[in-house]
């Protein structure tokens, strides 16, 4: 290179360290993100959230926690998340290579046979010449990074890798949630299938006892067949309950990473949630919440490509140089064959800058789009939160009431049974009716119950709680 084009370039990549700044931008949060009153109808000042606790400690059923650890270990889809972290680390690593030079060795034997009369020998002279060329040498090239391109690219893959490694812990947190809700599914299903079993004995005992009845001239005949259709209604509940428990099962299994069989569980009664149900600051979905990270993470993936589109547009400087060996008798390899050259260059797009347009408004369309996605991400995850609190609070409004119910159910039961026994102030529809809302109110308490518990499940995913 001369004096000149030295000169030339260094003005250029001074101008260009002045004017990279105002080139590539800095990450910020956009200051348009916001959470406020994302939790409808609550104003709570406190940061404490039961999103903070350990999975561990939120159930206290071991055979649950048991079930649950099974699954972080042998789960297929967290197993790929965890692969898609592997995937982004190498891009990461390769994009932190990209600042250092090329290295490369080349070692070549060339033949070439070439006639003399190409090289303008007389006319009728035809002598072909065969020369051998033998080379040993070792190449570089380097890009300075003038405008940040290779930066963006840096921080954009490790924005991806962010990323992916959120998208391992939602998968992990929505697992977790997955075997906890099937799994208290399940023992409602025992549940319920414990009751009805419980009221088909006793059904089967009152058909009996409508018979005799009968016989005292105490019922018709209508009410020993309504009692047998009683006792059917019964019968006819627990094949679905049982199809229910083997379907759940099922569930479960495909969760746990493994062929369907039998769980080993506890019972819907031993169930126990943490005291104090504590959602926390709307602003901490941001750090807690998995997916609203992942979300963030790709707009800031996002903003980095947008970057990266913006340098194109101005000249790129590349070093290179080769050096070695070459010569045209191998005896004389290492004797004065030593050959070098060493070239620095400038590369401003002139002809390309609609390709350069185009890949600018295709990056910041992208951008806009993901934090669009950032946005919705955030609304939504303020809409579970407040799904859950809610469906948690209506199903503890309900316990007090659904157990008086119950409670006066059971003395509506044995009222119109004694009543039909010893006396004709009843009919044995009264007894049916009341045998019947008994069931019904039993088997809706189980579904409070596991309202309840599904709700604390869900809260917890929805506040972010499980990957920490």
């Amino acid at each position: 290179m001369t004096h000149s084009s030295n000169k030339y370039i260094l003005l250029v990549v001074a101008a260009a360290l002045l004017s990279a700044c105002s080139i590539t931008k800095k990450y910020e949060r956009p200051s348009t993100i916001s959470t406020d009153k994302l939790y409808r109808d609550q104003a709570s000042a406190d940061s404490t959230t039961i999103a903070n606790m350990p999975w561990q400690t939120v159930f206290k059923d071991q055979k649950l926690n048991a079930l649950i650890q099974k699954g972080l270990d042998q789960n297929l889809n967290l197993k790929n998340a965890i692969e898609n972290i592997v995937q982004a680390r190498a891009t990461l690593r390769q994009t932190k290579l990209a600042y250092y030079p090329t290295l490369n060795f080349d070692a070549n034997a060339t033949r070439n046979k070439q006639s003399k009369a190409a090289l303008n020998f007389p006319a009728g002279i035809n002598i072909n010449t065969l020369t051998t060329t033998y080379k040993l040498g070792l190449s570089t090239s380097w890009e300075a990074d003038i405008w940040g391109k290779l930066s963006s690219s840096k921080r954009a893959a490790l924005a991806t890798y962010l990323s992916t490694d959120a998208a391992k812990q939602a998968v992990q947190t929505q697992l977790i949630s997955d075997i906890a809700n099937n799994y208290f599914l399940l023992l409602s299903y025992d549940k319920q299938l414990e009751i009805t079993k419980a009221t088909l004995e006793s059904r089967i005992k009152n058909v009996e006892v409508i018979k005799a009845l009968k016989e005292g001239a105490i019922v018709t005949g209508a009410s020993v067949v309504q009692s047998e259709a009683n006792q059917h209604a019964a019968e006819v509940l627990i094949p679905d309950l049982k199809r229910s428990i083997r379907e759940t099962e099922n569930v479960l299994n495909i969760l746990l990473g493994q062929a369907s069989g039998p769980i080993e569980r506890g019972t819907l009664s031993d169930q126990v949630i943490p005291e104090k149900i504590a959602i926390g600051l709307p602003a901490q979905l941001l750090e807690n919440r998995p997916d609203v990270r992942q979300a963030e993470f790709n707009f800031r993936t996002a903003f980095e490509t947008t970057n990266m589109a913006k340098t194109y547009f101005y000249p790129s400087l590349t070093l290179t140089a080769s050096g070695g060996l070459s010569t045209l008798e191998l005896k004389n390899f290492f004797d004065q064959s030593i050959f070098y050259s060493i070239i620095g260059g400038l590369t401003q797009p002139i002809f390309n800058q609609g390709l350069n347009r185009e890949r600018l408004t295709n990056a910041q369309s992208r951008q806009v789009q993901a934090f669009n996605t950032f946005q919705q991400s955030l609304l939504v995850a303020g809409q579970e939160v407040s799904n859950a609190l809610y469906a948690y609070e209506m199903a503890v409004a309900k316990e007090d009431s659904r157990e008086k119910q119950i409670e006066a159910l059971e003395k509506a039961v044995d009222f119109t049974q004694q009543l039909l026994e010893y006396s004709s102030a009843t009919n044995y529809t009264d007894v049916l009716t009341s045998e019947q809302n008994l069931l019904a109110a039993q088997l809706s308490g189980v579904n409070d119950n596991l309202q309840k518990l599904q709700a604390v499940v869900d809260l917890y995913r929805a506040l972010g709680g499980g990957w920490k």
